[in-house]
């Protein structure tokens, strides 16, 4: 039976729309080989991505006691966190409104399958 390890990152400062773009390029990969896919990426999603596979390497090594090579990326989403909305003026004494969002990213791992 496998042992799913699972780390979340909650009320990150990128929207969810921008870190799904990252996401969709480490989903399925090894560990190992994301996290050196998103060292090198100029994306703002990138870094909190990068430390919570990370994150999740090092919970799996700690409290399950696997082997960080036969991680691989289970599932890997991220949700809408909340949206704070903020307001800049414009012309006419009118406001324009910003709307700064936030995410919820929740990353899964497993080990690989040792075929008999």
């Amino acid at each position: 039976m496998a042992i799913d390890v699972r780390a979340k990152a909650r009320y990150v400062p990128v929207s969810p729309y921008k870190a799904r773009r990252v996401i969709n390029l480490v989903r399925g990969k090894d560990a190992e080989e994301a996290l050196e896919v998103l060292r090198f990426m100029p994306h703002s999603a990138a870094r909190p991505v990068y430390k919570l596979i990370a994150s999740a390497i090092a919970n799996a090594e700690e409290n399950f006691g696997l082997n960080r090579e036969d991680l691989y990326i289970y599932r890997i989403f991220a949700d809408e966190g909340p949206t704070r909305k903020w307001r800049r003026f414009g012309a006419r004494g009118q406001f324009k409104p910003l709307l700064r969002r936030s995410s919820h990213i929740t990353v899964i791992l497993r080990e690989h399958e040792e075929e008999e």
